[in-house]
Parts: structure tokens; sequence; C-alpha cells
């Protein structure tokens, strides 16, 4: 049975793997490779800008897509997601394993880290028992040169059967002669011949028995000996993949069927049960990864990375792991406080200048007068608010993120973390979806794509609300400032400021724990997985690509969506504050409907209703409160916080009303976007609704819980 290039491109398609190309004859070009070893940075590198990003068709997981050429062809590269191995033991792992399989590349590069090569080849040599059109990237030589670890790339090459590259992606060396082995394998001037990997005996002749059947189904669309394995494997996914690929059921073909039950039997004989098969499988793979490096990979030096060693005794160790995690937590805070305060008040007079401007110009065109307030005093300035409170601190805080990601230091914090999370019957990753949560609690909804298990990633998603985003910051330190700081100035209020901030994050963190445990032990039941956790060495950042690469992935792309969802509201808002019932706005008589039940949580009318009415951006919800008491129909600002806080306290507060308004916005329903993103990511209105219903319930009770108490001793 044989099947066209034509019919396998469709089915690729119709597998969700659809390549945009600019060109019919553009040439498809995979870009694989371990997680920390420089793939993006050699896609990066080589696509510049010209480049995209999107989903795979019914997947959560990121794709990236760039166009380069060299002067005889045009390329797509395809970013395929970051794995370990093939084996599709996570989504990450399926979408590898499928676009290698059916996304019909030209030539797959498979990118791997000169400090551990051998670990590496691993999804190297499973990579070649797909594809024959492979081309090995080894990557950051210049690290393994400063570890004194030699490597003969040219004893790899020939060991493997497939070209090997020598690069140092970040410095943009290797990659013009990486290009000219993509051009030479894909124009057919070099033809790889791929190692093929000898399995034990026993194996070879239950391959041996199965091989013929599938070749005659498959004809050369794929490998007949990668898919006899798969099928001795028992990869249920694997089959239902081939099956839509090859456009027939592998179980309607009899003699496919005889063989497979010949090929069992065989196994049986020698006592290999399917998890017996899968071990020697692995053992396999890591035996041939070790021969090839032999000799091919020196280590000059013993000890070659234990400075890296030292300084994980200091950074992951039960003594001083946590704490150094918590001052560095604190360290990040002020200097996003501290940094963040000129530029966010410089940004406010610009944008309330070209508000002035704007509201010049649509009063010059004879607009009406409530046409003109709406637009320039509820819309305009709801967004302007937004962006100078979240613009600067975003713009500081997701570049220090990146960094410590950059230098290798967030997978320790994932280490340090991990024995806690599996008490709460969670997994460890969900330290790094967390961390990203301070930043942008969307963000780091969408962060948990990491986690493989969708029990695991629920319990991540509906948690990750309890560490405040940076739209809840300005809440919390006002809060502090005005009324725990006191009047101290300069450089010991800030770090005052940033010392209590973090320990009120701590309280969050905490919560994150108890309510993680409390959901795996009732409607999320479950034994937690484990995960392979790799401590990369330790970089030296890239500041500038840093900063480009969280600014316009992270910090653009959450103050877009803000923006989308604050605009509206900034018109609710107005509508609400200038049409009155009895002489009394609708947003004091809503104000006044939920006094009692705030009063009971330690707040009033009017912090509760801010809160609701901040439902789109977390940032609006002190301007909303200081429109309320002074009985303005547009949003205000003060010169300073202490004339705040002479306003808060003429109606009424005290520390105890300062300490709940914290505590309820620690823990209070998820901002629009984030919902927004929930909603995406779960696919499901039911778990969207328990983002919403666990924190606020949690909010409330603990509020009501100190109010009482607190009241108590006063």
């Amino acid at each position: 049975m044989g099947l066209t290039n034509n019919s396998m491109g469709m089915k690729a398609v119709n597998l969700g793997l659809e390549i945009k190309k600019q060109s019919l004859d553009d040439k498809v070009i995979a870009l694989a490779g371990n997680p920390n070893v420089g793939k993006s940075t050699v896609f990066n590198e080589l696509t510049g800008m010209n480049q995209h990003t999107g989903n795979w068709a019914g997947k959560t997981v990121s794709n990236a897509q760039g166009y380069c050429s060299t002067k005889n062809q045009a390329y797509v590269l395809v970013d395929i997601p970051g794995t370990y191995s093939l084996m599709a033991h996570s989504v990450e792992e399926e979408v590898a394993r499928n676009f290698i399989c059916f996304g019909n590349p030209d030539a797959v590069v498979v990118v791997c880290d000169a400090t551990c090569l051998e670990r590496n080849l691993n999804l190297v040599l499973q990579t070649i028992e797909i594809s024959k059109n492979v081309i090995v990237c080894v990557n950051l030589m210049d690290e393994a040169k400063r570890k004194n670890i030699n490597i003969d790339l040219m004893k790899i090459s020939k060991r493997l059967g497939v070209p090997v590259v020598g690069t140092i992606a970040r410095k943009k060396n290797g990659l013009a002669e990486l290009m000219d082995i993509i051009d030479k394998v894909t124009d057919g001037t070099i033809t790889p011949t791929p190692l093929c990997i000898h399995y034990e005996k026993e194996i070879e002749e239950a391959i041996e028995v199965l091989e013929a059947a599938v070749k005659n189904i498959t004809g050369n669309i794929i490998s007949s000996r990668w898919l006899s394995i798969k099928l001795l494997d028992q990869d249920a996914s694997l089959m239902k993949e081939i099956s839509t690929f090859l456009g027939i059921n592998l179980c309607d073909s009899s003699d496919l069927v005889e063989a497979l039950e010949e090929a069992k039997a065989v196994l049986d004989k020698y006592g290999i049960d399917p998890n017996k098969f899968k071990d020697k499988i692995v053992s396999s793979l890591v035996l041939e990864a070790e021969k090839v490096c032999q000799g091919a990979v020196v280590f000059e030096k013993e000890g070659y990375n234990l400075s890296d060693r030292r300084i994980d005794k200091i950074l992951t160790s039960k003594a001083t792991g946590y704490p150094i995690m918590l001052l560095l937590l604190a360290f990040v805070f002020w200097i996003t406080i501290t940094g963040a305060n000129y530029p966010s008040q410089m940004l406010a007079k610009m944008l309330f200048w070209v508000q002035d401007q704007l509201s010049v110009f649509i009063l010059y065109i004879n607009t009406p007068v409530w046409l003109h307030d709406m637009l320039v005093l509820g819309i305009y300035r709801v967004l302007a608010w937004v962006v100078s409170v979240m613009l600067p601190p975003m713009a500081i805080f997701f570049p220090l993120f990146t960094l410590l990601e950059d230098a290798g230091y967030l997978p320790r914090v994932a280490y340090n973390l991990d024995k806690t999370f599996k008490r709460c019957c969670a997994c460890g990753k969900q330290a790094l979806t967390m961390c990203m949560g301070f930043g942008c609690n969307a963000a780091g909804i969408v962060g948990c794509r990491i986690i493989d298990s969708p029990r695991e990633r629920l319990l991540a998603i509906l948690t990750n609300n309890f560490v405040p985003c940076n739209g809840r910051f300005p809440t919390l330190i006002a809060m502090i400032t005005m009324f725990f700081v006191g009047s101290t100035g300069g450089t010991l209020a800030s770090l005052l400021s940033a010392i209590l901030l973090t320990v009120f994050i701590l309280l969050g963190i905490l919560t994150t724990f108890g309510v993680t445990k409390l959901l795996s032990n009732t409607i999320l039941k479950g034994v937690p997985s484990s995960f392979t956790l790799e401590l990369p060495p330790y970089r030296k950042p890239q500041i500038g690509k840093v900063i480009l690469r969280s600014i316009f992935d992270r910090t653009l792309f959450v103050l877009g969506r803000a923006i989308i969802v604050a605009a509206p509201a900034g018109m609710i808002i107005w509508f609400m504050a200038n049409t009155t019932v009895n002489n009394i706005s609708i947003l004091n008589h809503c104000a006044t409907f939920l006094n009692p039940f705030a009063m009971l949580m330690g707040l009033d009318g009017v912090i509760l209703l801010a809160f609701i009415l901040g439902f789109p951006a977390n940032e609006i919800v002190i301007p909303i409160i200081i429109m309320s008491y002074m009985a303005q129909g547009s949003i205000v600002e003060f010169d300073n916080l202490f004339e705040m806080k002479e306003l808060f306290i003429n109606h009424g507060w005290t520390w105890i009303t300062a300490i709940c308004t914290m505590l309820f916005s620690l823990m209070h329903w998820p901002c629009s976007t984030t919902l927004i993103t929930i909603k995406k990511e779960t696919n499901s209105w039911k778990w969207t609704f328990f983002a919403i219903a666990i924190p606020t319930f949690i909010g409330i009770i603990s509020c009501i819980l100190f109010a009482s108490v607190a009241k108590l001793f006063i």
C-alpha cells in the first residue's frame, strides 16, 4: 500500500501541523532540543523579527515560526517545544514527536548543550530513528571551553552518521555554517546515513517479525523500524495519530495484527512485559549515547562544574535556600517599587497632558459635553491610570524575572519548592508558574502549560491568583506606606515597604500551599507526578535581549489585554458616577447597599464596590475609592499619599481597615484579563467559575476573621 506526498501533506494539516509558507518553494526546518540548550536563541538569531507565534491546533502548547534564507534557498523554521524525549509523556513531547513524524519537515535540526552532550544525545538518537535528514547543532561551545570540555565534532558526526555543527548562538558563531549544512542536506548534496540503534537480541527478534508487515502498509512514508518499535511499545495515542495520518485503521490489517501478535509472543517468551520493554529501549538509548561520546567528549579537568555545585549547595540548601529566596524576592520588589515611582509619575503627567489636548480638540469640534466627559473623563482617564500604574512596574519586574530565568536561578526555586508542592499532591513546576504570577496572573496561567498532568495544571491555575500581580501592588504599597511606614522618607521607606510587602506576599504563598492541599484532598484528588528537573549551568544573562524579550513578549502583551478590558470599565464607572437617583449617584447607592456586609469584613461599601468595579483592572481600585469619597464624577489622583490618608481617615479608616483592604486585595477574584485566560486555557466555564469562587470565598472569610479578632483588642 502506498501513499502520495500530496495525501501526506493533507493529513499533516488535519493533525494541526499546517505551516505558513511565504512561498511554495520554501523548505520547512524543524528546530528541536532539550530545554535550556539555547534553541530559542538559535531560532531568534536566524529569523530575527521575521517570526510569529500561535498554538498547535487543539493544544495549549505554543509554537513559533520564522523565516530565513540563504543565497540558495528560503526556509520556514519551526521552533517545536523543548523536550527531553519523543516518548510522549507530556503534551510538549507529543507535539514535538508529531511534528517530526507528520509535519513533513525537509530537515530536523536538534540543538544540544555542549556542556552535557551525552544526555542531549538521547533526543538526537530518538530523532534519527524517525527522520533521516537530521542535523545536530552543538550549541554553547564557549561554555564547554570554559569548563575545559573538548568535543571532537567530526568523530561525533561520523558515529551518528549525520552532520554535526558547533555553534555559539548568542554570538552568532557557527550559524552561517549551520545554514550551509542545511542547504546541502535539503538539496541532496549531503545524504545523512543515520546510525541504526541496535537493541537487545530479544527485542531485535520481535522487531524483525513485525517490520515487514508494517512496511507493506506504510511504504517509505514513515520509518517501518521505528513504527514497529512503537507498536510493540503499545503507545495508544501514537497509534491514533498514525491511523489519522495514514487515513486507515492499522487494526483493520489482518496481516499487521497477526504479525504484532507474533512479535508480542516473542517478547513474552523472553519474559519482557510492556514496562520492561520501555526500560530496555531507554537503556539502549543511554548506552548508545555513551558509545557515541566515548573518546569524542573529553573532560580535561575533574570537577569542571565544581563552581556551579558550590553555588547550588548554598542556593538549594534547606538552611539557606529559603532565606535567600525571600531576600531575593524582597530585593526585586524593592527595585520595582523604587524604580517605578518616577517613571510612573512622568508617564501619568504625560498621559494627562494628552488628556487635556484631547479634551480641547473634542470640545473644539462641538462634541456634546456628556459625550466629551464619557470619552475623556471616563474611558481615557481610566486607560491613563491603568497604563501609568501598570507599565513602569511591569517594565522593571518582567526583565528582572527574565534575568533570573536566563541566569539559571528559577529552576533552583522550583527545586527548593518541589517537596512542599509534593506534600500538597501537586507538581514542583507550580513554583515557576507562581513566580510568573507576580508579574501578571494571566502570564502565570499561560505558564501552567509547562505542567504535564491535567490535574496538577488545574491546581496551579486555580491557586495562581493568591500571589499578587503588579496590578495589585499599588494598593498593597499604598496601604503599607500610609498606615505602617509612616513619614519615613527616601531609601528607608522603600526598603521597609519592600520588607512588609514580602511578608504579606509570603502569606499569599502559604495560602497557595494550603488551598492546593485542600483541593488535592477534595475535588482534585490525585497522586503527585514526578518530573525531570534539570538544573542548567549558571550563565551570564544576555541583558539587552532579555529586556527586549520581556518588554515585547510579556509587558506589552499583558498591557494590551488590560487596555482592552479597562476601556469599557471606564465608561461604566463614569456612567455610575454621573447618573443620579434622588440626587445620589448610582455609585453611592451601590456603596450604601454593600455597606452592611462590607463592615462585617472590616471594610466599607465604597471599598467593596471599588473592588467590584476594579474587576477589569486592579489598578483602578484606589482611584475609584477616592472618586467615591470625593463625590466626583471622574477618576482623580492625589499629589501625595498623605493627602490620601487624611481623606481615608476622615471616612472612618483605621489600621484594621487598611489590613482588611490588603487581605482582600491579596485574596479576591482574578481580574477579567486573567479570567479570560483561564477560560481559554481550561476551555471550561466550570473551572473558570471555581477560579472566581475559591479566592473570593477565602478573601471574605479571611477579612471577617481578622476584623472580628482585631476588634477585640481595640
